[in-house]
């Protein structure tokens, strides 16, 4: 009987077992996402409660790492050097211009937002009315289809004094953290990075007479004064960066 009675158990108890196992959720996609955040997140604090020396190959190779990271634009800061080739084949360094403030306007011709501010002359009216020899305005165009003979086809039509540079793989775009069409940033002629953001205030193009946050910013610098508004949301087309 007490033999009988141990085997029933046994047998109850593996059934239980199963019972469980087979009620048991598959993980979602979600919850694996989140255990993985999880787990890079709990893996960073422990690699940020280390204390120094105490694992000398991963510092090296943290520092490595660290020294090999490309620059990114931040306002402030020294302004990421960049060598590009505009439509014509010239070939135009940042570092070349200090001494100059420079203008950068991230541009695409087939955006909307692009062909309003070129048809009401935002850019080239302001770059008209700024002497040549303080202040230099360079477009940039990171779209992954750029090509030499539209941006110059874009340059005729709209008698566009500044050249266009081109940046197919978008490697500038990405080191100043351009986002839309047009995206702007004004440089002093130290370097440093004083402006990034909308060309101005009218995102609709409603306004009479919108605010021009770069022409504002250019002035400011031109005078010896600080930018006083430094920084905007920048509204347009996004950037048509290659796919990764």
């Amino acid at each position: 009987m007490t033999k009988i009675t141990t085997t029933t158990l046994a047998l109850a108890l593996a059934l239980g077992v199963t019972a469980c196992d087979d009620e048991t959720p598959e993980p979602t996609v979600e919850a694996t996402e989140n255990a993985a955040e999880a787990a890079q997140a709990e893996g960073e604090s422990e690699a940020a409660d280390t204390p120094e020396g105490a694992a000398p190959g991963q510092a090296d190779v943290a520092a490595a790492e660290a020294a090999e990271a490309p620059e990114t634009a931040t306002v402030g800061q020294p302004a990421p050097d960049f060598t590009l080739t505009d439509q014509a084949g010239t070939e135009h360094t940042l570092a070349d211009l200090r001494g100059k403030i420079v203008v950068l306007e991230w541009i695409n011709p087939q955006c909307p937002f692009v062909q309003r501010h070129y048809g009401a002359g935002t850019m080239t009216g302001l770059d008209g009315e700024l002497p040549d020899d303080e202040v230099t305005w360079l477009a940039i165009d990171s779209s992954n289809f750029v090509e030499a003979a539209d941006a110059e086809a874009w340059r005729s039509e709209h008698d566009i004094a500044y050249p266009i540079l081109l940046d197919a793989e978008g490697t500038v775009g990405h080191r100043y953290g351009a986002r839309t069409t047009p995206h702007m940033f004004v440089i002093d002629g130290e370097g440093v990075l004083r402006y990034s953001g909308a060309i101005d205030d009218d995102p609709r193009g409603r306004e009479e007479s919108p605010t021009n946050y770069v022409g504002q910013a250019v002035s400011a610098l031109r005078e010896g004064r600080a930018v006083e508004t430094s920084q905007t949301e920048p509204y347009g087309c996004s950037v048509k960066y290659e796919a990764s």
